[in-house]
């Protein structure tokens, strides 16, 4: 029997249950399919690996970052040599790559293992453990539909560690495990057909996955939306036959050492609305321009098991952006959660619309920062490609708390200016802004429309325009609707310290 678009699970990596242990090198050998050895360039590997330095070399191996090279065997797993490179040059990052790199090595293998590494090689059991498992999840997660959509890409992965090391390597394997887990849901709902994920569909898994992880959900409908005065989101949402939602999640430990605010764009679809899209390639990927949402609910579902201190509130602002006789039109004004008014210059800047409610709701409780994380602007993939997101903000160590995660997790973020004096591109002649700037600095004069409902609380906005999808894959990166930022939020959060004073 055929399947309708709405049949399909938007969540479909939570079917497979990835068995994530730490063994020996001989239990690895009775049940892997395929072992990863960590060869230093110039350093005689492993025994293990079947063959020495020099037979390495005369298969052209040299131990170089990224390489691999497959040595089959009569029996017993096959043997990857993954290059290291340099002793003491390893960090986390490399790790990671690497171990993606060997899952991509042997495609067809379903069992795999990795030795952990010394601490000779620069990074400790537990992060070599932790980075090993988000490369290997990462690069086997896939979103697909088709047929063989319940066939897994991945049945185990085994940990190969010293009995001295058993213990840390679990601790970072389960770390990863759920960092993993976590990235893995922000892919699914960033891939997940418009048609299935719908802004009420979303609501329902983050009622579902948020309350298994230890989160107070709660959904707002339209008729409260109305009554909350959130115009943003509600103009948006006049040319879709689909209702809005917002949902707020809440993580509260004991205690908290400090208070976020996270929002997130969750535009279901996005087709420019009245300014409507052309019929390309970008326009294809607007299924993905709730990435942002995306990002906020799965960073917010690990907070729990990786013992975050700090108390997380996370606001998705859920709606399709579309054309039709109801639509929100060029000209009208919307009266925002904080009262502003807003002239619509150009629908297609619907973004900035939505998350204003947020962020005026955001203000409106106690809150040490505020983050918002967008697929906002094309100028911010114009600037900065596809591997690297924008990050604007009116305090200096909340962006440079966010720079250092990106840096951290290998989702980068690069500081752009908010020159207040393009703020006189966002004035209007018949209401308090307009919702579009000039032609030019378009990522910069859509943060400076973000900061003006943020009422002067430390905050930072990260456009993701660029990140949330890639042309193919690369290392623990997917093709497709990537999911980027959940790493950087859960890093965020999980080393938050509140700022001193206000806004700069």
């Amino acid at each position: 029997m055929n399947t309708t678009p709405r049949d399909f699970d938007p969540i479909p990596s939570t079917r497979y249950q990835v068995r994530v242990a730490v063994v020996s090198l001989k239990q690895a050998a009775d049940e892997a399919d395929a072992l990863a050895v960590p060869v230093a360039a110039g350093v005689e590997p492993p025994e293990e690996l079947g063959t020495d330095l020099a037979g390495l070399e005369s298969a052209g191996f040299s131990g170089k970052r990224g390489q691999t090279l497959v040595l089959p065997r009569a029996d017993g797993p096959v043997r990857v040599a993954v290059g290291i490179g340099e002793p003491g040059e390893t960090d986390a990052t490399l790790v990671r790559d690497l171990a993606a790199e060997f899952a991509r090595a042997v495609p067809w293998h379903r069992k795999l293992a990795i030795e952990v590494a010394s601490e000779s090689f620069g990074v400790s059991v537990a992060d070599f453990a932790q980075a090993v498992t988000e490369g290997v999840l990462l690069a086997r997660w896939r979103y697909f539909v088709g047929r063989d959509a319940e066939q897994p890409t991945l049945e185990s992965l085994l940990i190969v560690a010293s009995e001295d090391d058993t213990a840390a390597a679990e601790i970072g394997a389960e770390r990863g495990r759920t960092v993993a887990a976590a990235c893995g849901l922000g892919r699914d709902l960033a891939n997940c057909p418009a048609t299935t994920l719908s802004a009420v569909r979303m609501a329902e898994v983050a009622v579902e996955v948020g309350g298994a992880s230890g989160l107070e959900v709660e959904v707002f409908d339209k008729d409260q939306l109305i009554a909350m005065g959130c115009g943003g989101l509600l103009g948006v949402n006049r040319g879709s036959v689909e209702p809005p939602r917002m949902v707020r999640l809440r993580y509260q430990p004991a205690d908290p050492t400090g208070r976020i605010a996270l929002i997130g764009k969750g535009i279901m679809y996005d087709s420019g609305g009245i300014s409507l899209k052309p019929s390309d390639e970008s326009h294809a990927q607007m299924k993905n321009d709730m990435t942002g949402a995306a990002a906020v609910l799965a960073a917010m579902t690990a907070l729990r098991d990786l013992g975050c201190t700090a108390a997380v509130t996370g606001y998705l602002m859920c709606t399709d952006n579309m054309p039709s006789g109801s639509a929100m039109k060029l000209g009208d004004v919307l009266t925002m959660r904080n009262g502003t008014t807003v002239e619509v210059l150009n629908t297609d800047a619907e973004g900035r619309l939505v998350m204003a409610d947020a962020l005026a709701l955001a203000t409106e409780e106690p809150v040490d920062a505020i983050v918002d994380i967008a697929t906002l602007t094309g100028a911010c993939l114009r600037t900065f490609g596809v591997e690297i997101a924008g990050v604007m903000g009116n305090n200096s160590a909340v962006v440079e708390q966010l720079r250092h995660a990106g840096d951290a997790v290998d989702e980068p973020v690069w500081e752009l200016p908010l020159h207040r004096s393009y703020r006189s591109q966002l004035d209007s002649t018949i209401a308090d802004m307009t919702n579009m700037g000039g032609i030019n600095a378009g990522s910069i004069t859509a943060g400076l429309f973000l900061e003006e409902f943020v009422d002067g609380h430390p905050w930072a906005h990260v456009d993701i325009a660029g990140t949330a999808q890639s042309p193919a894959p690369r290392t623990w990166r997917n093709k497709g609707a990537t999911g980027f930022g959940t790493k950087l939020l859960i890093e965020f959060a999980l080393r938050f310290a509140a700022p001193t004073g206000g806004a700069a």
